[in-house]
């Protein structure tokens, strides 16, 4: 039949789209292919370190007495997941000897796994009181093989979507597994050591990672392709000569190492055992001197470079004329860290403009007042107000986890009927608020005693026998929780318009993982401050971060406005 033939007078009609599974639907789903409960066991695999490490673990440090200053420095420990874009093209193209015929993402998935697991009961046997230092490095390996266990899963995600499995469904459920860790590392984990000591709470946390271990096993996986030469558009005509790219990168690499281990030395001698009679050090201090420029060396030097990388491409002595034809494992990884750190921004910087810079500003204020105090959740809630692990783990792990997304929720419905930056604003001025809440909390709460006995829901928790002291937890907990999944939404929808096509998932990872750089620096500083101060004091300073992320909002919603009538205004003149 010819083409002209087969084409129809009338448009055939649209196939009736399929609602997206959701909860236990989902679950049956995923319980149906081999691919699919793999990746619900995936997804949980990822969770759990995560919950454990940057949330639960200070449950155990504020219980043993550990200062709040410390606890800060040890929450650095998340930085492995904002910078693992950095080593991802190790654990994408590196073969493991002896492991590599398990398959090319389980055998990082399998490493990774059983490293973690060693670290948890390596953790359960070390005493955080009198060896916070041993104590840290092995939470900070677990950190490292859990950032490198989610680069190798997200891979296998990718590679074994079909269309049985599409990596939407496949996505949707590794996010019920994540979400259903997070209650097991969190709420679960509080309410055991209500029961057991942490040490066995940890060992039990790694026997669950030792059965983990054993369905990546069963697991499904691809082949290694033929090495071949890959971003083959930085080796076509008009590309950047390697020997310029060499340059521009090391700079930024040099950038980032110098960033590092100036974070590494000063943890280290942080946390080794004090000299009689010296100084300690501050990680107020080090905040004031060294944080400004860990953040220039890390964002606005690679901004720079991308900047200049820009300038060069339009100079004919700075760019290929012809293929470039060379290739090796030195010249792939070049290129991979170079696709990754330099290129997202040079393009980035060429469709922006200036206007980038107020893009990156945007991005490393609008969450920096919860990512500042989220690792002192727990201490504050379990030692300072004396919570019961019970209590703690409902309110803010199931509780909580409800609340969340049904901020989630709320971000999406006021996307559509309010707009985009009208809904960006509201999460970058709602979240700070509840730092207000917590304030009251931390002084007897009597402001949130007042809303609730106006609004009878004293009564209320009465009626369900509960008492005022837990309705007080739940409400402030239900503000945050409610704002902050508000704001990530429009965090989430905002990064999302502003990368393009071509590098979206490298200008998205490596953009959203700004989000945390700031907040993860300011908590040693944050830590100090609660022990000097006191929390109602820093809660409300703190606060006052919202004026920053606030300004950076508005700059953003003009320069859009202003591009948009611009745009407008050259299409009717068209």
């Amino acid at each position: 039949m010819s083409g002209a033939a087969a084409v129809s007078d009338e448009a055939p009609e649209a196939a009736p789209v399929k609602p997206k599974p959701k909860g236990w639907r989902l679950l049956k789903i995923a319980l149906r292919s081999r691919k699919s409960s793999t990746m619900l066991a995936f997804g949980f695999s990822s969770g759990l370190p995560f919950s454990l490490l940057v949330g639960t673990l200070t449950a155990w440090l504020g219980e043993v007495g550990v200062k709040l200053a410390t606890i800060g420095v040890f929450s650095w420990i998340g930085l492995a997941y904002s910078f693992k874009f950095l080593w991802s093209p190790v654990v994408d193209r590196l073969p493991l000897p002896g492991l590599e015929r398990l398959g090319r993402r389980k055998s990082w998935i399998v490493l990774c796994q059983a490293i973690i697991a060693l670290s948890l009961a390596l953790l359960a046997l070390t005493d955080p009181a009198t060896a916070i230092g041993n104590f840290v490095l092995v939470a900070f390996l677990a950190a490292l093989a859990s950032a490198s266990h989610d680069i190798a899963i997200d891979a296998w995600r990718i590679d074994q979507a079909d269309e049985e499995s599409p990596v939407e469904l496949l996505s949707a459920i590794y996010q019920f597994g994540y979400r259903t860790a997070s209650i097991v590392g969190g709420a679960i984990a509080l309410i055991m050591a209500a029961r057991m000591s942490w040490p066995n709470v940890y060992l039990v946390m790694a026997g669950i990672f030792v059965g983990l271990l054993v369905i990546t096993l069963t697991a499904p996986d691809s082949p290694r392709p033929e090495r071949k030469s890959l971003y083959g558009a930085l080796a076509e005509p008009g590309a950047l000569k390697p020997g310029v790219r060499a340059a521009l990168l090391a700079v930024v690499g040099a950038s980032w190492l110098w960033a590092i281990l100036r974070l590494l030395a000063f943890a280290v001698s942080m946390l080794a055992p004090a000299v009689p009679g010296a100084e300690p050090p501050s990680v107020a201090a080090f905040t004031k001197t060294w944080g400004v420029l860990i953040i220039v060396a890390t964002v606005f030097v690679p901004l720079a470079v991308a900047a200049l990388a820009n300038r060069l491409a339009a100079r004919p002595d700075k760019v290929l004329s012809a293929n470039d034809p060379a290739q090796g494992a030195g010249r792939t990884v070049m290129n991979h860290l170079y696709s990754a750190l330099v290129d997202p921004l040079a393009e980035l910087s060429r469709r922006m403009g200036w206007g980038v810079l107020a893009a990156i500003g945007f991005i490393l204020t609008y969450a920096i007042c919860y990512n500042i105090w989220a690792s002192f959740a727990y201490p504050f809630y379990l030692d300072f107000l004396k919570y019961t692990k019970d209590e703690v783990a409902f309110a803010s792990k199931i509780f909580g986890i409800i609340m969340t997304m049904l901020g989630i929720s709320l971000g999406g419905f006021l996307f559509a009927k309010i707009g985009r930056f009208p809904t960006i604003l509201l999460g970058a001025v709602l979240p700070p608020l509840g730092n207000f809440l917590y304030a009251d909390l931390a002084e007897g709460a009597p402001m949130i005693d007042a809303f609730a006995h106006a609004l009878r829901l004293d009564a209320l928790a009465q009626a369900f026998g509960s008492d005022e002291r837990m309705m007080r937890l739940l409400l402030a907990i239900c503000y945050e929780n409610i704002a902050t999944g508000l704001a990530l939404t429009a965090f989430v929808a905002y990064v999302s318009s502003i990368v393009s096509k071509k590098y979206g998932a490298i200008q998205y990872a490596l953009l959203s993982s700004l989000l945390s750089l700031v907040g993860t620096l300011g908590r040693g500083a944050v830590g100090e401050a609660f022990d000097v101060y006191g929390y109602a004091p820093v809660f409300r300073w703190t606060a006052a971060t919202a004026l920053i992320a606030v300004t950076f909002v508005i700059i953003e919603w003009l320069r859009v406005s202003a591009e948009a009538r611009r745009t407008s205004a050259a299409e009717q003149e068209g």
